[in-house]
């Protein structure tokens, strides 16, 4: 028995429509809880009315005997409707710069230029104890870009091995460093969510801060597994992406702007301030896994030569001397002892 086109042509129709609202409704129940600033309460009970929304029409929709019927159609109609509604409020959504931040993030960083004089202002510079136990310090701090000599792509891991914090320290002929990192600005009592970052959840901030700070907190407060890898880029290309890093601080101080866990995040920020440099960069899928950002760095000859991706990463993972080195004052000298492209402890020698 062979069944007729229009039997069929309507079954794939119904399956097509049937899919479209199974991903509406799941959208829409995370656009309504993520960004809105309300009560878990209020949140809790637009999700639930919107799911059941989606649910009621899923159910004549996905039945044969009443795909097509009236019901259906109203049905289709409403949940529309409530999707248009869903989506304009979610495009309406604006970052601020005006909410109860977290400490860590309450200030933004602002910088003047004069030739290669650089003065970075609300450097971070935290004591930290526990992840709620710490001294607050923000330092006002200056530097010669004349005098940048090598940068380290540091490489935090807080949730399996695909999924890695970025950050680039600076280092200059005085041993002086500053670290730059995209991350979210996160209010009071509020942690990070993947899904949020989806969803307009965060607005975003370029922290620059001290290593003994960024770096600690990650290996040692909160017991992140942290890798350094010294970068095979030039001083005068260097200098380009410490600027870049600039613009981008001054930029979000004029216009907010929202963190997205996929296309603006710690590592994008760096691949389009690299792309500057180099053009011709590919886009790659370790740019959203971050976790093997490291091993993109290395096929892109970015990395420190003549040593394989794994002893790199085997010399290059510095969660112990950390730890060992707590907050002492050698702190970033000790973190670098054995690391790949720094000869001697200490030294802060010109990448090429």
């Amino acid at each position: 028995m062979t069944l007729s086109a229009g039997p069929s042509h309507s079954r794939r129709w119904r399956i097509a429509v049937c899919l479209l609202l199974i991903a509406a409704t799941a959208w829409g129940a995370l656009a309504l809880w993520y960004p809105l600033h309300l009560g878990p309460a209020v949140r809790g009970v637009l999700v639930a009315g919107w799911v059941a929304l989606g649910l009621a029409t899923l159910s004549v929709v996905s039945r044969p005997d009443t795909w097509g019927s009236r019901a259906a159609r109203m049905l289709l109609a409403l949940f529309a409707a409530g999707f248009a509604l869903v989506l304009g409020s979610w495009l309406s959504l604006t970052p601020q710069h005006d909410r109860e931040w977290a400490d860590d993030v309450s200030r933004l960083l602002a910088s003047e230029v004069a030739g290669d004089r650089v003065t970075l202002y609300n450097v971070r510079n935290f004591d930290w104890r526990t992840p709620t136990d710490y001294t607050p310090r923000w330092e006002t701090r200056e530097y010669d870009l004349a005098k940048l000599v090598s940068a380290d792509l540091v490489m935090s891991y807080w949730m399996g091995p695909a999924i890695a914090h970025t950050l680039v320290s600076f280092g200059f002929e005085d041993d002086s460093r500053v670290v730059f990192s995209l991350e979210i600005r996160k209010e009071r009592d509020e942690s990070f969510s993947a899904l949020g970052g989806l969803f307009r959840k965060f607005e975003q901030v370029i922290v620059a801060a001290d290593e003994r700070d960024i770096v600690r907190v990650r290996s040692n407060v909160r017991r992140e597994d942290v890798y350094l890898y010294r970068l095979d880029i030039p001083p005068a290309q260097l200098r380009q992406v410490f600027r870049g890093y600039l613009q981008q601080a001054a930029a979000l101080q004029h216009r907010p702007a929202f963190y997205n866990t996929m296309t603006s995040n710690c590592t994008t920020i760096l691949f389009v301030l690299a792309r500057q440099i180099a053009p011709g960069l590919p886009l790659d899928y370790r740019l959203l896994l971050s976790g093997y950002f490291a091993r993109y760095a290395y096929d892109q000859h970015a990395l420190v030569p003549g040593q394989t991706m794994q002893a790199l990463r085997m010399r290059g993972r510095i969660t112990e001397r950390a730890r060992a080195a707590d907050d002492a004052v050698d702190f970033s000298v000790r973190i670098r002892e054995g690391i790949p492209g720094i000869r001697r402890t200490g030294e802060m020698e010109r990448t090429r």
